[in-house]
């Protein structure tokens, strides 16, 4: 039965794919990046861990990658979360995930992996249900429809170049519920792997947030930080586009560092990481919880998981062009930066 599930959506997906224009390499820096964030959000809402959406989602981004002339595959994995019901009852609720890999190899065994999470948040308990917070509607343009986008353009404008380093895109399940995607493809890394590493870069809420932020894990050498973190800041300053560092500024978290999502995974296995993310660190708690400042269309200053604020009509009225602004200030930089990472031929 699951079986012919599987095969039903992916032949839908493989409908949906032809169902959109091809995106030629000559278009404008942050176009493919857009329109593939407004396709995933709006074709596949949803895509909670586990769910039919993500497994159409995974389909999609696969062919899209094969398309592109990449090695890709679905890789599964079988995992569970625990949901709260409002008496206080817990359960486990198991659920057979799928993260995609995408690789090119190049002329020396290191690579660089270039990853955004697929999935949308899965309500934990009876109040995340009641307050709308994620759920079959839940179309997640932030979070993280944004992050697979720039990761599509980035592959599409990098497919026919030649790099010294093997290039590696994953686009991972799980991350809402506890970063087990970012788990399961660590866990099944060779120790070979691992070392030949250079540099794991994370996309994720690339949209809603005051400012563009580029971070490092906590434990990326200094050296590291300086073509990685400091790089792409210093081509934001070329390029015009606003961009920062986390500052530093509460007690647990270190100046220019992150935390607390797939990225954490490999830093915590010392592995360096670049995350690009929006949010604003100075307000709230100064955790990178609230992500922009309070106002009439985000009372709380955030879109996390709530399906009435994160969605293209709603972030299209209260931050107009926003999606195709920051999508192109993305795209911009980490282009030329994964270009001198991966020494790109020409």
């Amino acid at each position: 039965m699951f079986s012919a599930l599987r095969q039903t959506l992916t032949s839908l997906a493989l409908g949906i794919c032809c169902t959109i224009p091809a995106f030629a390499n000559t278009s404008p820096i942050g176009e493919i990046a857009s329109q593939q964030t407004r396709h995933i959000a709006t074709v596949f809402p949803g895509r909670m861990t586990g769910s039919p959406a993500e497994m159409m989602a995974a389909d999609y981004l696969n062919q899209q990658f094969i398309q592109l002339g990449y090695q890709s595959d679905i890789r599964r994995f079988n995992t569970r979360y625990l949901y709260t019901t409002k008496e206080g009852n817990k359960n486990w609720r198991n659920v057979s995930a799928s993260s995609v890999i995408a690789a090119r190899e190049g002329i020396e065994p290191q690579q660089i992996i270039i990853m955004a999470h697929l999935d949308t948040y899965s309500p934990l308990n009876d109040n995340d249900v009641n307050n709308n917070l994620g759920g079959l509607t839940l179309q997640g343009v932030d979070d993280n429809a944004s992050g697979l986008g720039v990761m599509l353009e980035l592959a599409t404008r990098l497919k026919d170049i030649p790099t010294r380093y093997g290039i590696r895109f994953i686009a991972t399940s799980g991350e809402e519920i506890g970063t087990l995607g970012a788990e399961d493809i660590l866990k099944r890394m060779s120790a070979s792997e691992k070392k030949h590493t250079l540099l794991v870069i994370n996309l994720d809420n690339l949209i809603v947030g005051d400012k563009l932020y580029f971070n490092n894990g906590k434990s990326t050498p200094s050296a590291v930080s300086k073509i990685t973190r400091d790089r792409a800041l210093a081509l934001a300053r070329q390029l015009n586009v606003k961009a920062t560092t986390h500052p530093g500024v509460n007690a647990k978290d270190a100046k220019g560092a992150d935390c607390c999502s797939d990225a954490d995974v490999f830093d915590n296995a010392g592995i360096p990481v670049l995350s690009v993310e929006a949010t604003n660190w100075s307000l709230g708690e100064k955790d990178g919880y609230q992500q922009r400042a309070k106002s009439k269309a985000f009372p709380d200053g955030t879109s996390w998981h709530n399906a009435l604020i994160d969605n293209q009509q709603y972030l299209d009225k209260s931050l107009p062009h926003r999606i195709e602004k920051r999508s192109r200030d993305v795209v911009r930089v980490m282009l030329p930066l994964v270009k001198e990472l991966a020494k790109a031929k020409h």
